[in-house]
C-alpha cells in the first residue's frame, strides 16, 4: 500500500494510528514533531504525510507550510484537539496552508482509513 509518516508528539497516540494504518497494509514511518517529520521526509518523501497542529519545536501550520514550499504536490493530513482552542480554527487554519485533508481530535479509526483513502487517491 502507501508510505506514510506519522507527526505527532504523543507516542501512544501515534502509535495507535501506526499500529491501524499498519493493519490497512501501509508503510509507517513516525517523527515526534514537525523538524524530526520534515527531516524524515527530506531524505524519502513519504506518500502521505499526517500531523498533528499542537507540538513542540515546530508545529503543524509551520511544517505543512514547509511541505507544500519544498514538495509541492506532497499529500497532507492536519489533525488538531485544539486543547484550549477550538480544534475548527487550527484545522481551518491547516487547510489555508495546503493541507489536503483534516481530523479533529477525538476520531474513530474508521474515520482515519477513510480520509487516508481518499487523500491518498488525490
Amino acid at each position: 500500500m502507501a508510505d506514510i509518516l506519522i507527526i505527532d508528539d504523543d507516542d501512544m497516540f501515534r502509535d495507535v494510528l501506526a499500529s491501524a494504518l499498519e493493519q490497512s497494509g501501509h508503510k509507517i514511518r513516525q517523527a515526534t514533531n514537525g523538524v524530526e517529520g520534515l527531516q524524515m521526509f527530506h531524505a524519502a518523501p513519504a506518500e502521505l504525510v499526517i500531523t498533528d497542529i499542537v507540538m513542540p519545536e515546530k508545529e503543524g501550520l509551520d511544517t505543512i507550510r514547509d511541505l507544500r514550499r519544498d514538495f509541492p504536490q506532497a499529500r497532507i493530513i492536519a489533525m488538531s484537539g485544539g486543547l484550549a482552542h477550538d480544534p475548527k480554527l487550527y484545522l481551518h487554519m491547516a487547510e489555508k496552508f495546503g493541507a489536503t485533508a483534516v481530523l479533529a481530535k477525538p476520531f474513530h479509526l474508521a474515520d482515519l482509513r477513510k480520509v487516508v483513502d481518499e487523500a491518498l487517491k488525490a
